[in-house]
């Protein structure tokens, strides 16, 4: 069995963990640092590359289980929790997968082999149906989403949209496609007014580090019909994208 068919590249843990894939490679070239790059460590981290939305080729890694075993004892609490039975259910399904694909037909009969091929013709079918009934649910999922508690769901959703289009570094694209969208459809200058928070925030003797840590959606945040239009936009961007909050999670 090949290795990297039973691996999550650091993009995928970065996604799963919440964090930043940057932060996600600091933690394993730092990890690396102390086990050293040995044949013992690429047992955990296999050094490889993905290609962006620009088509640019940047540096990523392969973790396997052990890798993320390794990687999952840098987070403690229900965060480490999360990411535990998360990684766990990941490999999981893809051993089951690649045992599946490997089972071998070739020695059955005639007849066993007919039964086998209508047998497999059913189940792609079962399984088409279920991940249509799975589709359908997350449209209800995502036209659920509200303006009460809005920011979480709407940055995981976004998420998944840039790793539809090629990875992580697609992710300010989609945010900025959306946030163009919010002001054609409202008539809002979003820099501006963002611009004019910190200006404000600034007369108030707010810290520095604090006003450059503000964000448009800190902006869009400030006024309820903002809010509700941006909503609506990230929504309408998950659902032509095929993404649902339940992937996202």
């Amino acid at each position: 069995m090949n290795q990297l068919e039973k691996t999550l590249t650091s993009l995928e843990v970065a996604e799963m963990v919440d964090r930043e894939h940057k932060e996600v490679l600091r933690d394993i070239r730092n990890i690396l640092s102390q086990i050293g790059e040995s044949k013992i460590a690429l047992s955990y981290f296999i050094e490889s590359t993905y290609q962006n939305s620009q088509n640019k080729h940047l540096p990523c890694y392969n973790l396997t289980k052990k890798g993320c075993e390794l990687y999952s004892t840098r987070m403690t609490g229900e965060k480490g929790t999360q990411f535990a039975v998360a990684y766990i259910e990941r490999f999981n399904k893809m051993e089951n997968h690649i045992k599946q694909n490997e089972i071998n037909t070739s020695n059955l009969s005639p007849e066993l082999q007919m039964f086998n091929g209508l047998f497999q013709s059913l189940a792609k079918q079962e399984l088409a149906t279920k991940q249509l009934e799975t589709k359908v649910d997350g449209i209800r999922d995502v036209v659920a989403l509200n303006t009460t508690d809005w920011r979480k769901d709407a940055r995981q959703l976004i998420s998944k949209i840039a790793q539809s289009r090629g990875g992580f570094e697609a992710y300010k694209e989609v945010n900025n496609e959306i946030y163009k969208e919010v002001e054609r459809r409202g008539g809002y200058q979003l820099s501006v007014r963002l611009t004019n928070k910190r200006r404000r925030l600034a007369d108030e003797g707010v810290s520095k580090s604090k006003r450059d840590k503000l964000s448009k959606v800190d902006v869009i945040a400030d006024d309820k019909r903002i809010t509700e239009i941006y909503v609506a936009v990230v929504k309408e961007f998950a659902i032509k994208n095929g993404v649902t909050i339940k992937e996202a999670n």
